[in-house]
């Protein structure tokens, strides 16, 4: 890859915490997501969806201030259920990026 064909690529979310498809033995206590780049500290969003539909994270988005390509919000202690995060930022190159992905968190 050349450096003008980096300077225009979008962000590519190249890492979670909980990763893509995980079963977990109890509740996460934060989501995090990781780009390939730094993304635009406007316009972006992150949201936890159980099953039924409902947003379950506590709506506080955070952005890394000295890793500007790392998002984070926290959750209350999540019921098992299989829940997706989906987040929405604005890549280097101005375009939207949007993604999602499911993690579970199985009954004890």
């Amino acid at each position: 890859m050349t450096a003008s064909s980096q300077i225009f690529a979008h962000a590519i979310m190249v890492r979670s915490s909980p990763e893509k498809d995980i079963v977990l033995a109890s509740s996460p206590k934060q989501i995090d997501v990781w780009f390939n780049d730094k993304v635009g500290t406007e316009y972006k969003s992150l949201a936890v969806i159980d099953s039924k539909g409902n947003r379950v994270d506590n709506k506080d988005l955070q952005q890394e201030t000295f890793d500007q390509s790392h998002l984070y919000a926290t959750v209350p202690s999540l019921a098992p259920d299989t829940y997706t995060v989906r987040y929405r930022v604005v890549s280097i190159d101005t375009h939207i990026v949007t993604g999602k992905f499911q993690f579970t968190v199985k009954a004890p």
